[in-house]
């Protein structure tokens, strides 16, 4: 299923609207369906990254910063900001504001006002692209949000919303004829309206989509996916100069300008897929460096290569006997009408690559005969505390046996929180009885990432904390006894054993001294830093319930419940009754069971991870319950966890009852 594109008002030399569904078929019919990631590498205005966005982890890019900026706006960002800090300060639309805010008689030589003074009639201009009045209020709008920004009014999700809202509105008040590479010598009826930004729609995909502004040939050495999507340039028009005003205002550099037209400079920005004699080697020299197992690409008839040189150069570097080219009649982009004699098509072409997959997870054999997996975790955020029984080396295993849209995803016993962190939802609530990781994830989400670093450094100043003071590790854990800083925890299990969460039976923090191991690692910084940027983008709230106390009532058939329990069969520190924990017996070991019933008797979906068979013991409740829903067995290797044992002597599932 794929979407109506919205988002884009612009005309664009090539641009690849009426083709989205011949492209959409030609995927759909050469793919298996579970492919993830799509990159749109020749993206131009981004319709056809937005139109698979949907559906795909998307990534797009474009070598013009204007470009970059629309997609920054409207495929890598997933929601519509909420300017919070403008509200605060009176501000309720921004976009009201800039567009009716009255904006005082210019000086022309003022170099605030750049396209008023370049790009407009006067006595020192004659260049006709916009009317005084819009380019005065271009100029107002765009230093204004270049202002707001510097003043740390605007997030940078906010800054590119409100630039490519700009952005997008500029081509409905130009007087051109599609491009910028030329002005009329007389005004549009067009240019008479007031300028108006566009509200762009976002669509949100719940995943981690990512816009460049790459040369295109360099990008794809740092990319790898499942479906590569090409729309080169076709003939020797260069996009740069035809967008040049575009890419002025978006950039904003005060560059240094020429000819009739007020031409920026663009030497830079010359793509070798515009010339005849380049084309070919650097097409190829695309395709060999693709690390793609899907490539789809568009072009014309009237291109610099012909069809033959591109199929030469796709089956040398692909599966040859996948090579599918698909011919549409389509008309030129720049005019309505083509010749009678002429044939003019557009092409799709298909093949697959053989790239060895980096798969989520590769199947082994274990000694019982049962199919376990090796996990490959680098593409997943690790939470920054080494918590017992954390699910991080599993999460390629557990997530992809979620549901491909998640509501609210309760993570019941919350922990660590690394399936949290990872999941795509549109809301998550953490939920954990240990009320100091509560308190901690609160602190993290709740301060500025740059507080946070603060305050770890002034501690290890402080204390004169290392891998051999012990005697600064005590003095420090005791004054954190004292004035429980949720961020002195944090920074105190950084230089504990084990880097381990432990308390005693008053809760006061007894860990020991790691001693010539633990420190605050430069590895450790860099989990720390990547944890707090995703945890204060999400839509997370934290509770610190028994589990028996979350309602079902607000839940619905689109939401999850994620369990990780105590485990009923093992020996884990957090199952004992003591440290102020509560204890798991069997008495909770049904009480979770009959939660998760009344869950499944209301359609809402539950996963749960526990132990079925450990050293010898099995857990009979469990395997008795989980008969009634679909059992999944996963690998169990962890390395910070009290019960790990040899492989074959612990089985460890994930119970779902979707």
């Amino acid at each position: 299923m794929f979407w109506d594109v919205r988002g884009a008002v612009m005309r664009f030399i090539g641009s690849k609207t009426n083709l989205l569904k011949n492209i959409a078929m030609v995927i759909s019919e050469n793919t298996t369906g579970n492919e993830n990631i799509f990159c749109d590498i020749f993206s131009g205005t981004g319709a056809v990254a937005r139109y698979f966005k949907p559906r795909y982890e998307v990534y797009s890019n474009d070598a013009l910063h204007f470009s970059y900026v629309i997609q920054k706006a409207t495929v890598e960002n997933n929601t519509k900001p909420s300017f919070l800090k403008l509200k605060n300060i009176g501000i309720g639309d921004p976009f009201k504001f800039l567009e009716e805010t009255q904006i005082q008689i210019l000086n022309y030589n003022d170099g605030n006002y750049f396209i008023t003074k370049n790009y407009t009639p006067h006595d020192d201009c004659k260049r006709m692209y916009v009317s005084n009045k819009n380019a005065a209020r271009i100029d107002f709008i765009r230093n204004t949000i270049e202002a707001w920004k510097n003043e740390k009014l605007l997030t940078e999700l906010e800054y590119y919303y409100l630039l490519a809202g700009l952005i997008e509105g500029v081509p409905s008040v130009s007087n051109i004829t599609g491009t910028y590479g030329a002005y009329l010598k007389h005004w549009d009826k067009r240019t008479f309206k007031d300028l108006e930004m566009a509200r762009l729609d976002v669509i949100d995909n719940k995943r981690n989509n990512k816009s460049y502004n790459k040369d295109s040939n360099k990008l794809i050495e740092e990319l790898s996916g499942d479906i590569l999507y090409l729309d080169p340039p076709y003939n020797s028009r260069q996009y740069a100069p035809n967008y040049h005003l575009l890419e002025t205002i978006s950039k904003y550099d005060y560059p240094e300008i020429h000819g009739v037209t007020g031409m920026r400079p663009y030497d830079d920005l010359k793509s070798p897929f515009c010339v005849k004699s380049e084309v070919y080697d650097a097409f190829e020299d695309l395709i060999s460096k693709a690390k793609f197992s899907n490539i789809v690409m568009s072009y014309s008839t009237d291109g610099l290569m012909t069809s033959d040189e591109i199929e030469r150069i796709l089956k040398k570097h692909g599966i040859e006997e996948t090579y599918k080219m698909y011919s549409i009649p389509y008309r030129q982009y720049m005019s309505k009408k083509t010749k009678q004699t002429e044939c003019l098509y557009e092409y799709i072409f298909f093949i697959k690559k053989n790239i060895p997959r980096k798969s989520t997870f590769d199947f082994i054999g274990t000694p019982n005969g049962i199919n376990t997996i090796v996990s490959d975790t680098k593409k997943y955020i690790k939470s920054p505390m080494n918590y017992i029984g954390g699910k991080y080396k599993l999460l390629p295993q557990i997530l992809p046996n979620f549901p491909n849209y998640i509501g609210t995803f309760v993570d019941l016993f919350s922990g660590g929180c690394n399936v949290s962190i990872n999941v795509n939802a549109n809301r998550i609530i953490c939920n954990d009885i240990n009320k100091k990781i509560i308190e901690l994830f609160e602190a993290f989400k709740n301060t500025e990432l740059s507080e946070i670093l603060h305050q770890i450094k002034l501690r290890i100043t402080e204390y004169g904390l290392s891998k051999e003071n012990e005697e600064g590790f005590k003095n420090f854990r005791d004054f954190y006894n004292k004035t429980q800083n949720p961020i002195d925890l944090y920074t105190l299990t950084c230089y504990s054993f084990n880097y381990q969460f432990r308390f005693n039976n008053n809760l006061e923090y007894n860990n020991p001294f790691g001693r010539n191991r633990s420190q605050f690692s430069e590895n450790m910084k860099h989990n720390l830093i990547a944890f707090v940027s995703k945890l204060q983008k999400l839509n997370a709230e934290f509770l610190c319930k028994d589990f028996t106390e979350i309602s079902l009532d607000n839940l619905t058939t689109e939401d999850l419940i994620y369990c990780d329990p105590p485990y009923f069969i093992t020996t884990g520190t957090y199952n004992d009754g003591n440290r102020g924990f509560k204890d798991w017996k069997s008495e909770q070991e049904y009480a979770l069971y009959d939660y998760l019933d009344k869950a499944n008797e209301k359609g809402i979906k539950f996963a749960l991870s526990n132990v079925i068979e450990h050293k010898g013991k099995t857990n009979e409740i469990l395997l008795e319950w989980a008969k009634k829903y679909k059992i999944i067995d996963l690998n169990y290797n962890y390395s910070n966890s009290s019960y790990n044992t040899k492989k074959g002597d612990s089985r460890e599932v994930l119970i779902i009852n979707y």
